[in-house]
């Protein structure tokens, strides 16, 4: 799994074709301001390091879901103004991501200049399951690089052109730093824990996480699970759930689950209260309810005591995976939960590893993130790595 690093790559006066996902959250209201830039500000060590080396940098990434149509609020101008503002130096976006007139910008550009391709998704060959259509706009984009460098951890589990197409070509590639965090961290869960190892579980389907579960039961000595999920397995149990989300179809994974966990001698956590609401509404009327959930009200958050055994189960814990809130956390009634374990995990002397999406959302609003060992920055990215998938946009570059 050890990946050739931007490092060893010789790049001086070379044009530096690199992905990154700058697919950033915006404003409803008005597209052109960015939410959250985190995903840029992640991006910037390998930037700076290719800008240092006298390299040409062409940057590339999608925005949206624009669908191989362009769209104008998903153009990439916002995210050219903001990466101009954190490089301090002028970052020019330009109007397309292949063609004559963007070959032309490029061959003008200078060592050390940075420029941003348009929405690769403006295309449909980005997304085409044809793959011959998709590598012939892998060709397109490989024209605008001597070397290719892969920093866009979000989407390598898509076999896109500018993911797994443009490495085919310019074999000449390698993983910027942002990648090979990523790659070191979730790499080393799966092979080299450190136990006791435990996993945290929470978002709102069994569904999502059952391959990761199957993957990691033979890893793992703990499981403990919140969030929508949990009440699947608390059906299981025979306990009341009242309104609560549940899936029908996984519950006869989730007994499977209980029955194997105890097999291997892992231990699976259930909340033993809950904070519930009348309906999924931030002024919904709240109760603490323990043990089974009442009718006519749906489970949103762990209760306290569930916060204080979940606290006890981690204590000592020296790897932790945590992939999912375990409530509602962004309605301030159902958000007590998630912040429990997130303070618990901050103050821990554990390995600690947030998979991305809610969950590193919900360490970033808290303002925890930078006292997690890492956050992962792709939600779908991460959970294929832990279900033991080969990513395609990892496979397509060179080994160490």
């Amino acid at each position: 799994m050890a990946k050739r690093s931007v490092e060893d790559l010789d790049v001086a006066g070379k044009r530096v074709l690199m992905r990154v996902d700058f697919n950033v959250p915006q404003d409803k209201e008005d597209p052109s301001v960015i939410t959250d830039d985190s995903r840029i500000r992640k991006a910037l060590k390998t930037i700076r390091y290719i800008r240092e080396k006298g390299a040409k940098l062409i940057l590339m990434s999608h925005l949206g879901r624009p669908k191989g149509e362009i769209v104008d609020k998903l153009r990439m101008d916002p995210v050219a103004k903001r990466l101009s503002e954190l490089l301090g130096v002028q970052v020019k976006k330009l109007d397309d991501c292949i063609g004559p007139q963007v070959e032309k910008a490029v061959s003008q550009m200078k060592g050390g200049d940075v420029v941003l391709l348009e929405n690769v998704r403006f295309h449909a060959a980005e997304k085409s399951k044809d793959a011959a259509e998709m590598m012939a706009f892998a060709r397109e984009l490989a024209k605008l690089g001597d070397v290719y460098v892969s920093d866009a951890f979000g989407t390598v589990h898509r076999a896109h052109a500018s993911v797994a197409g443009v490495p085919q070509i310019l074999t000449d590639a390698a993983a910027g730093y942002l990648l090979l965090k990523e790659i070191k961290y979730l790499g080393k869960v799966l092979r080299s824990p450190e136990h006791p190892l435990v996993l945290i579980l929470g978002g709102a389907k069994v569904s999502d996480k059952i391959q990761v579960i199957e993957n990691m039961l033979d890893k793992v000595d703990k499981i403990l699970i919140g969030g929508g999920m949990c009440y699947t397995f608390l059906k299981a149990r025979g306990k009341g759930i009242g309104g609560s989300l549940f899936e029908k179809d996984s519950l006869d994974f989730a007994k499977s689950l209980l029955k194997q966990a105890e097999e291997k001698g892992v231990e699976v956590v259930l909340p033993v209260d809950h904070v519930v609401g009348r309906e999924l509404d931030e002024d919904t009327e709240t109760d603490v309810q323990r043990d089974s959930i009442e009718d006519g009200w749906m489970g949103l958050d762990i209760g306290p005591k569930t916060c204080n055994l979940f606290s006890d189960k981690l204590a000592d814990a020296r790897m932790v995976v945590w992939n999912g809130p375990v409530g509602v956390f962004e309605m301030a009634p159902f958000a007590k939960g998630t912040r429990a374990i997130a303070e618990v995990l901050a103050a821990s002397s554990a390995t600690t590893i947030i998979g991305g999406g809610d969950t590193a959302a919900a360490v970033d609003m808290m303002g925890l993130a930078d006292r997690m060992s890492h956050v992962s920055t792709g939600g779908g990215a991460s959970l294929e790595f832990l279900e033991g998938k080969e990513l395609p946009g990892i496979a397509a570059l060179p080994e160490a």
